[in-house]
C-alpha cells in the first residue's frame, strides 16, 4: 500500500479534473499542491475529482476538500463529486450545512400600533388555548362521572396529601403572620379612637372573607402550581405523554384530572385552616399589646363573625384551587419540548395564576357586596 499522497490535474475542454491518489490521511508528510487559487480562473466551469488511486483518507482530506469547494465558489465554478467515496460525498454535505440563525429583528423599537396588535394576537391566542383546555378538562370529568376515566388512585391519594398536609406549614407561618399584621395595623388606627376591642372584628372579617382564601391560593400557586407546571412540562420533554397516547390513556384523565380534583377539593380545608391561624395572629397582638382580655376578644371574634362570612371564603377558595390546578395544568401540558420552555411555563403558571386570583376575588368581593351578603 502507498503511504506517500499526491494530486495532480487533467484538462478536458472546460473541465478540470483532480486526481487524489495514495494515503491521504494525517500522518503522511504533505504533497506538493497545485495553486488553486490560480489554477481555478474563470477558463473552467466544472471541476471532477478522480480517486480510483485513493488507499485512505480521513480528515486531512476533507479539509483539504472544503478549502477547494470554498476557492471554486467563489470563481463560480460548478463542483461534481460523483467521484468521491460515498463516505466523502456525505462528509461534505454535513460540513455545508450551516445553522439557520433567526432572522434579526431590525425594528428593536417596534411602534405604538404595532405593540398593540401583537399583544392582541397573543391574547387572542391565549384565550382559545384556555376555552379549549377548559373543553378538555369537561369532557374528561364527564367521562369520569360516567365511570370511563383511566387514572391511578395511588396518584389521586398523593396529589391530596401534597395539597394538603404538606402544605399546611407554609400556610400556617404565613396566615399567622398576615393576622398578626393586620391586627398590628388596625391597632394603631383604632388606638386613636379608643376603639382598641375592634381589632378582633377587622381580623376576623378580614380573614374569613378575603385574606385566609387569597393567601392560602397565592401559596398554593407558588408551591403546587409551579409544580404542575413543572411535572407536566418536563413530562413533555421526555415525551412521556406521547407515550400514554400511544398506549390509549388519555393524557387529561391521567394527569390532569386527579390534580385539579386534589385541588379543588383541598384548597376550602386550606382557607377555613388559614382563617383559623390569622384570627389566632390577630389574638396574640390583642391580647399581649392592647391588652384586650382573651375572653373579650374571643367573645368579640364570635359575634362579629357569621356563617355568610365562613361561606364567601369557602366560595372563594374553591374557584382559587381550579384557577391554580387550571392554570399550573395548562401552561404544563402546552409546554415546548426544551428545558428552558419547562422554566417559562413554571413562571407563566405562577404569574397568570395569582393574577387570575386577584381579577376573581375582585369580582367575588364586588358581586357578594351587590347582593347584600
Amino acid at each position: 500500500m502507498s503511504q506517500e499522497c499526491s494530486l495532480t490535474t487533467s484538462q478536458s475542454g472546460d473541465i478540470l479534473c483532480l486526481h487524489f491518489s495514495g494515503s491521504w490521511t494525517t500522518r503522511i508528510k504533505k504533497c506538493k499542491r497545485p495553486d488553486f487559487k490560480t489554477l481555478l480562473s474563470n477558463n473552467f466551469t466544472t471541476l471532477t475529482y478522480n480517486t480510483e488511486a485513493l488507499t485512505e483518507w480521513d480528515s486531512r482530506m476533507l479539509v483539504e476538500l472544503t478549502r477547494i469547494t470554498e476557492i471554486a465558489a467563489q470563481k463560480s465554478i460548478t463542483i461534481d463529486e460523483q467521484g468521491l467515496p460515498t463516505g466523502i460525498q456525505k462528509l461534505l454535505k454535513l460540513t455545508r450545512k450551516k445553522v439557520m440563525a433567526p432572522p434579526q429583528d431590525h425594528n428593536t423599537h417596534p411602534g405604538f400600533f404595532e405593540w398593540i396588535g401583537n399583544h392582541s394576537i397573543s391574547f387572542f391566542q391565549s384565550s382559545l388555548d384556555m376555552l379549549l383546555f377548559t373543553g378538555k378538562i369537561w369532557l374528561s370529568y364527564l367521562r369520569f362521572y360516567t365511570g370511563r376515566a383511566r387514572f391511578l388512585k395511588r396518584d389521586f391519594s398523593y396529589f391530596l396529601y401534597d395539597c394538603g398536609p404538606q402544605a399546611l406549614p407554609i400556610v400556617t407561618l404565613i396566615a399567622f403572620l398576615v393576622g398578626f399584621t393586620l391586627a398590628f395595623i388596625g391597632a394603631v388606627q383604632l388606638q386613636m379612637f379608643g376603639a382598641d376591642i375592634y381589632v378582633a372584628n377587622l381580623v376576623g372579617l378580614t380573614m374569613t372573607r378575603e385574606m385566609g382564601a387569597m393567601m392560602a391560593a397565592i401559596i398554593m400557586a407558588g408551591r403546587t402550581g409551579a409544580a404542575y407546571a413543572a411535572q407536566l412540562g418536563t413530562m413533555q420533554v421526555n415525551e412521556e405523554i406521547d407515550a400514554l397516547q400511544t398506549m390509549g390513556l388519555n393524557s387529561f384523565d391521567f394527569l390532569v384530572l386527579p390534580r385539579m380534583t386534589a385541588m379543588v377539593i383541598m384548597m376550602p380545608m386550606l382557607t377555613v385552616w388559614a382563617d383559623l391561624m390569622g384570627i389566632l395572629g390577630g389574638f396574640f397582638i390583642g391580647c399581649l399589646s392592647l391588652d384586650i382580655s382573651p375572653i373579650l376578644y374571643y367573645e368579640q371574634t364570635i359575634e362579629a363573625i357569621h356563617l355568610n362570612h365562613f361561606l364567601v371564603g369557602i366560595i372563594k377558595s374553591v374557584f382559587f384551587g381550579y384557577i391554580v390546578a387550571f392554570c399550573g395544568c395548562l401552561k404544563g401540558m402546552n409546554c415546548g419540548r426544551s428545558a428552558d420552555a419547562v422554566g417559562k411555563a413554571t413562571t407563566s403558571a405562577v404569574v397568570t395564576a395569582i393574577v387570575f386570583i386577584v381579577v376573581a376575588d375582585a369580582i367575588f368581593t364586588f358581586f357578594f357586596n351587590l347582593i347584600g351578603i
